[in-house]
């Protein structure tokens, strides 16, 4: 796919783009009845009592409404980058919009790196508290069945992780239909128990969240890091954009997801206040006992789904990441043949596995990861709020004041959200944090390596267009063929090229000498792929342009150059690389244990060859020593 096709959807498109958005984009926030009320209540801080519970749905209700519906469905969907969303999108949006000021611009590239590196953390919270509090119903249906709850769900999430590398394309057709279903399920059972007592819905006033927050300032601070659990996943709105289109993801939440949500949690209120002695696990309670059992079968299913929709974004961003220089190249292979975005990353996939069955043993429960859960939800949700500022204000042009009222309130409401879950740190936050920011580690070192590695080719190049000039004044051999010589530097002569005429003292008919750029937009068509400057004597510099969401497939680009007058045998091409060695040096650049890191993770990047999907019986890797 090579450019972003989002057409307005009409009729039984938009139904089935819609099916698609409930399956994939709600998942996570459709799963969050399972824990979110039951965290509320938990530790015994707060008293189950009638003012408690009207308080809590109020601020469950409004929270709902401030951060999902007017945040995220209203305002945050607004800022598509070519019709791309989620947090590399945004950060490209912002980086762009202050590219005159780059002093900010480095500031806001950092806090979006961050913010992707926490995303990881998410992404190791997320399947373990879902699969984990489905899993839980067990107790629920039979209390002596608890001490099987960490194996059975070890098992499911071995099960899901070990069927990526065959993809979803087989069973994800079933992901909304399920989900619906899920979701009906949520709606019937808050229903049943609102009936039998209505006047819970008074809770949809705001004043009961105010008066609960006047009259209980500590407790209301401190029941924020649980209430904020009812929006996990409201990031996927944005980040699923591009998949599904701003309609069909807001008809999904104000049709279905928004009232079988507040139905569930204004359902559990009402069952608590008949039977406070339910607090333990308000879900699964609501259930008549007969249902518990088809119950957990089918919140499984759903964490399950909601999981997948997570490990399937680390993959995108993950490869989002590499194109944009901030991962080195690793092992991707695509699952489908029709849908270039079903990709499976074997290290990530792997690295969240184990990252997931340390956090369900470590902590053992979904109280216990709830404490963990908080803090990577809200530090996104600011990070995505600050940004919008400087995307509306310094690329939509928007005035100064006007930007501050979009956005302010939602900064204070996420900051709120945020500082009462840094309290939590303690209590188990720290372990996405530690993902976090071990992953913003590896990006940043990768960055500047890189840049550190660009600086010392700069300096050690000759200009090829001077280096060909020589060459010419007394020709070498030349040999029937293409010789396409992929370089890191525009206008640089590559040190496959120097190698090649010291070893072979030959050069072919024709020569490219090709760079490849990604930048910061999601999709490049093929319309503005190629730029190609005659050398002379055959020769040619060619620079290839990406988009951080396009496949980099150097050889399809190639063939583009056809119409310039470029005429490329597949059979007749060979590509030449530069494989560089590098070693790491005291003195200046970075620490000397970030420059081992940058050395390891360069002697262990995925083949160029591979990423830039040349055929790997026409490579050629010709090797060259680097000191940083």
């Amino acid at each position: 796919m090579q450019s972003s096709p989002q057409a307005p959807a009409t009729g039984s498109k938009l139904a089935v783009l819609t099916l698609g958005a409930i399956g994939i984009v709600y998942g996570d926030i459709g799963t969050s009845p399972l824990y979110a009320l039951k965290e509320v209540f938990a530790h015994g801080q707060l008293a189950v009592t009638a003012d408690n519970i009207f308080g809590i749905l109020s601020m469950v209700f409004w929270t709902l409404t401030v951060i999902v519906s007017l945040k995220y469905v209203l305002l945050i969907l607004r800022a598509d980058n070519h019709g791309e969303g989620g947090l590399i999108a945004m950060l490209a949006l912002a980086s762009q919009a202050v590219k005159e000021r780059p002093v900010l611009r480095r500031r806001l590239l950092v806090l979006g790196i961050f913010g992707t590196a926490i995303f990881f953390g998410d992404g190791v919270i997320t399947p373990a508290i879902s699969v984990l509090s489905a899993v839980e119903g067990l107790e629920v249906a039979a209390p002596g069945l608890k001490p099987y709850v960490v194996p059975v769900t070890l098992v499911v999430l071995t099960l899901l992780f070990a069927v990526q590398r065959h993809g979803t394309g087989g069973i994800g057709r079933f992901f909304g239909p399920i989900t619906v279903v899920w979701f009906l399920a949520l709606a019937v059972l808050g229903l049943v128990h609102i009936v039998q007592n209505p006047a819970v819905l008074a809770a949809l006033s705001p004043h009961y969240g105010l008066l609960f927050m006047f009259n209980h300032p500590v407790l209301a601070f401190i029941s924020l890091g649980a209430v904020v659990l009812c929006v996990t996943g409201a990031e996927a709105l944005y980040a699923d954009m591009g998949h599904f289109g701003k309609r069909p993801i807001r008809l999904a939440w104000f049709g279905l997801v928004m009232p079988a949500l507040v139905l569930n949690y204004f359902g559990q209120g009402a069952m608590l206040l008949a039977y406070p002695e339910k607090v333990s696990n308000p879900f699964y309670e609501m259930a008549p006992s007969w249902a518990v059992v088809p119950l957990i079968g089918l919140a499984t299913a759903a964490t399950v789904i909601a999981s997948q929709a997570l490990i399937s974004a680390a993959f995108s961003v993950t490869k989002q990441a590499i194109q944009l220089g901030y991962l080195p190249r690793l092992r991707i292979q695509h699952t489908s043949v029709r849908e270039t975005g079903q990709i499976y990353v074997p290290f990530i996939n792997w690295a969240l596995y184990i990252s997931i069955v340390l956090a369900v043993v470590a902590f053992g429960s979904s109280s216990k990861l709830a404490s963990a859960y908080g803090i990577t939800v809200t530090t996104d949700m600011l990070i995505t709020t600050t940004m919008t500022f400087f995307v509306i204000h310094y690329g939509w042009k928007y005035p100064w004041a006007l930007c501050i009222a979009a956005t302010g309130f939602f900064f204070v409401v996420d900051i709120l959200f945020f500082s009462a879950n840094v309290i939590k740190i303690f209590e188990g936050g720290w372990f996405p944090l530690l993902i976090g920011a071990a992953v913003f580690t590896l990006m940043m070192t990768w960055k500047q390596g890189r840049h550190l590695m660009g600086e010392r080719l700069r300096d050690e190049a000759i200009e090829l267009k001077a280096f060909l000039d020589s060459v010419f004044l007394s020709p070498p051999t030349r040999v029937p063929g293409t010789a396409v010589f992929l370089s890191s530097e525009k206008g640089s002569t590559p040190n496959a090229l120097l190698h090649n005429l010291k070893h072979n003292k030959v050069l072919h008919e024709q020569n490219l000498f090709v760079t490849v750029q990604h930048h910061e937009l999601p999709w490049i068509g093929f319309n503005r792929r190629c730029e190609i400057e005659p050398l002379g004597h055959n020769c040619w510099q060619v620079t290839l342009h990406f988009g951080f969401k396009n496949e980099p497939d150097v050889p399809e680009a190639l063939q583009l150059l056809a119409s310039r007058g470029v005429q490329l045998d597949d059979m007749e091409t060979s590509y030449f690389l530069s494989r560089d060695i590098v070693t790491p040096t005291i003195g200046s650049g970075m620490a000397h244990w970030r420059e081992k890191l940058f050395v390891s993770m360069h002697r262990n990047a995925a083949a160029a060859a591979d990423f830039l999907y040349l055929p790997t019986n026409r490579v050629v890797e010709l090797g060259s020593k680097l000191e940083i």
